[in-house]
């Protein structure tokens, strides 16, 4: 009687909700907001009839596979052996600046990996009455039974069964292994967690119903809790975080974790404040790694003339990668606190009368309203648009500087020797065939000085002068000419995080929303494209989409036609640059010819992307077709909106019309002009404003975000009075330059300083 009064407490989100939800994980077939053990079917029953738009059995799913960003974190890493991935980080540690990986993620997916693997096999050990751990292998199962163990049900093995407090004490320690794992990183932990076994889903519920106080086993049923799927916001309660912050005011990881949810919530002010806090206890009781005596010296050694000895750095003195999520999750905050006031910011009058006014200063709207009825009423709203917009220029201001402090910690060589670029790759190939050190080729002994600049500079007002030019015109030239001498033996290279695509398009957002002047905004955007060709995250990361590169593409679509003036397609700046790493062991020959010509390969791009008119089989278009239709149904699967199977087949009939349209524009496009050399321009201009207006009638294809900052861009008003000019008497002070309108003069040591929101 007294388990089934403890599973009828209501409030599944308090210390008490480890052990309902944790007894109900695999049983409960809707909702977590009352249940009883032997009226689950009635009360399903009861719902369904009582719900007129549920047509099926809601989902229930723990709640970290809700989290943003988890395809980011998707690779090869979740699955060779660790000590692999361990090789992979020191040779990417001790790979010359700038290094192919963050040393940070790298070093904290290292990390991760051992914990969970740790932790999965205490889980399954404790679940399987298995004592010693030589029993299981590296993924938590018995030998030969692995399928078996991944589901529970492995047998019980050698020896006697455990004890009640063995098992707790296994549990207990499991539960700390998983929680240290989350405060290094909870979207990739939760990503790794998702490749372990079902017992580790548990683990906090099951210590928590012993020890209800205990801090980790809360923080890791926090994320293991099951939910109904796509209700994270509706489902979640910010208490138990609250509690583990009260509990542990020294560490900021529990902070960014409400942030997280706070966003979801829509409450982005609180949780840019609960990032601001976490930055500052961050900064406070948890230094971030700062790269040693040691360190610099391996890293000057680099530019001489001779490598020194390889360094591997203790766990103590890795670097950490906290300081740059709370940085760049405190930058969306800010870019969706500024989405969210564009609407109050754009003049209804424009959007009534379908035209942007071309005088667009304040006092010019002041005065117009003064000429209409009811003045002091005209003045007032007026006022209220006026201030909405200063907001959101002030928030997409706040959002770039933590975007460029985030970029701040990777770096850009426009001239890395190749030969380095190659040995690091054929050293991780030697590792994966069994060589725990690998050492660097007799090639890198001597190497030629090369120059790197952090990210944040490419940005700046004034770039770097050395860049190589971006986007090359003699790319679509024919390299039938080419000889061997001039094959570069040098290339671009930047560092690779798997967040910084989104926060490369975001950057470019923001510019949108701070009115950017546009030759200034296509600079930033042949950058964008620049890095974005060049971000490659081999071998531990695998290419994953990114909303904000979406959110650009459609605002690329649906903004005024020739505002950026692009040479080409977004697609086409974007592809990936060639790898140099055997380019130079090919024979003169194949160097010459190693496939078809560029300029035949970009005519084929061309095609392929403006809808050209080449002539293809039956077979070949039917092939298409099918490519055309999975793609379209990938992306409506990665639509957060789509919630169940109406919205679901609504994606995707939208997706496939403007798909069809695209073409039919596309193709009439080329026929007008004779060729296809005008069709991307037109075809991407006359698309968007078409989908501007029918998104508003059937299911709309662009995000809300997407939408907004289309119709900011296309609608908004010359913001003016954001800028806060410096007095003369507080220049000696330690913050004294504010946010002025261009954005490039924003002082990056100011950016890392937590502000409020």
């Amino acid at each position: 009687m007294a388990k089934k009064k403890s599973k009828q407490a209501p409030g599944g989100e308090g210390q008490n909700a480890p052990l309902d939800n944790g007894s109900q994980a695999h049983t409960q077939p809707s909702s977590t907001t009352s249940t009883n053990g032997g009226g689950q079917k009635k009360n399903y029953k009861a719902s369904k009839d009582s719900s007129s738009t549920s047509s099926s059995q809601t989902l229930i799913i723990c709640r970290n596979k809700h989290w943003r960003y988890i395809s980011s974190f998707h690779g090869p890493w979740l699955q060779m052996p660790i000590e692999i991935l361990e090789t992979i980080a020191n040779i990417n540690y001790n790979t010359p600046r700038p290094r192919p990986i963050d040393p940070a993620v790298l070093f904290d997916l290292l990390k991760i990996r051992r914990l969970v693997d740790e932790a999965t096999n205490l889980a399954v050990r404790a679940a399987s009455d298995i004592a010693s751990p030589v029993l299981t292998n590296v993924h938590g199962g018995l030998p030969g039974a692995s399928s078996m163990s991944a589901l529970g049900m492995a047998g019980s093995g050698h020896g006697a069964k455990l004890s009640r407090e063995r098992k707790f004490r296994m549990r207990e320690q499991a539960s700390q292994k998983l929680g240290r794992a989350y405060r290094l990183d909870e979207i990739a932990c939760s990503v790794a967690t998702m490749q372990g076994a079902s017992p580790i889903e548990e683990i906090g519920a099951l210590v928590l119903h012993r020890n209800p106080q205990d801090p980790d086993a809360k923080y890791v049923h926090f994320f293991h809790e099951k939910i109904p799927s796509r209700q994270l916001a509706e489902s979640t309660s910010l208490q138990p975080l609250t509690d583990i912050i009260s509990e542990r005011p020294n560490e900021g990881e529990a902070l960014r974790t409400r942030a997280i949810v706070k966003t979801f919530k829509e409450d982005y002010d609180g949780a840019a404040h609960d990032l601001t806090l976490a930055l500052s206890v961050c900064r406070i009781h948890q230094q971030p790694h700062r790269p040693s005596e040691e360190e610099m010296q391996l890293q000057e050694s680099h530019r001489g003339k001779r490598w020194r000895q390889e360094v591997i750095p203790a766990e103590k003195d890795q670097p950490s990668s906290l300081e740059g999520q709370l940085l760049f999750l405190r930058a969306t905050a800010y870019l969706s606190l500024a989405c969210q006031h564009i609407d109050a910011g754009i003049p209804i009058s424009q959007e009534q009368n379908g035209h942007v006014v071309t005088n667009n200063s304040e006092e010019s709207l002041a005065s117009e309203a003064n000429g209409r009825g009811s003045p002091d009423e005209d003045l007032n709203s007026l006022h209220k648009q006026a201030e909405a917009r200063k907001l959101v220029k002030t928030y997409a201001k706040r959002a770039l500087r933590d975007l460029l402090a985030f970029m701040s910690q990777f770096e850009y060589a426009p001239n890395l020797p190749t030969s380095i670029a190659r040995d690091f790759n054929d050293r991780v190939n030697l590792s994966a065939h069994g060589a725990r050190n690998p050492r660097p080729s007799e090639t890198t002994y001597s190497l030629e000085p090369h120059t790197t600049y952090s990210l944040s500079d490419l940005f700046a007002a004034v770039p770097p002068s050395d860049l190589p030019p971006y986007p090359r015109k003699e790319l679509t030239k024919s390299n039938e000419q080419a000889q061997p001498s001039d094959i570069s033996s040098t290339c671009e290279w930047s560092t690779y995080h798997p967040l910084l695509t989104d926060a490369l398009h975001s950057l470019l957002l923001c510019h949108c929303l701070v009115q950017t002047s546009a030759k200034e905004l296509q600079r930033h955007t042949y950058m964008v494209a620049r890095l974005v060709r060049l971000s490659d995250g081999y071998p531990i990361f695998q290419a994953s989409r990114s909303p904000a590169r979406s959110d650009w593409v459609e605002v690329l679509r649906c903004a005024n036609e020739n505002w950026i003036q692009l040479s080409a397609s977004w697609e086409t700046l974007c592809t990936p640059a060639p790898l140099p790493f055997y380019y130079d062991n090919l024979p003169p020959k194949s160097k010459l010819h190693p496939g078809p010509s560029r300029k035949e390969a970009a005519a084929a791009a061309a095609a392929m992307i403006n809808g050209g008119s080449a002539v293809l089989s039956p077979e070949a278009q039917r092939r298409q077709r099918m490519r055309e239709r999975d793609q379209v149904i990938m992306d409506a699967l990665d639509d957060e909106r789509v919630c169940d199977e109406d919205t679901f087949r609504a994606a995707i009939e939208a997706r496939e019309k403007r798909a069809e349209q695209d073409r039919a524009a596309a193709a009439a496009a080329a026929a007008a002009n004779g060729s296809t050399n005008g069709a991307p321009t037109t075809a991407n201009n006359s698309g968007p404003k078409r989908w501007a207006v029918d998104d508003s009638k059937e299911y709309p294809v662009c995000t809300a975000r997407a939408t907004a900052i289309a119709t900011w861009v296309r609608e908004a008003p010359v913001v003016t009075g954001t800028t806060r000019r410096k007095k003369r008497p507080k220049k000696a002070g330690g913050k004294t330059e504010a946010l002025g309108d261009s954005v490039e003069k924003l002082d990056l040591e100011d950016a890392a300083a937590p502000t409020g929101p």
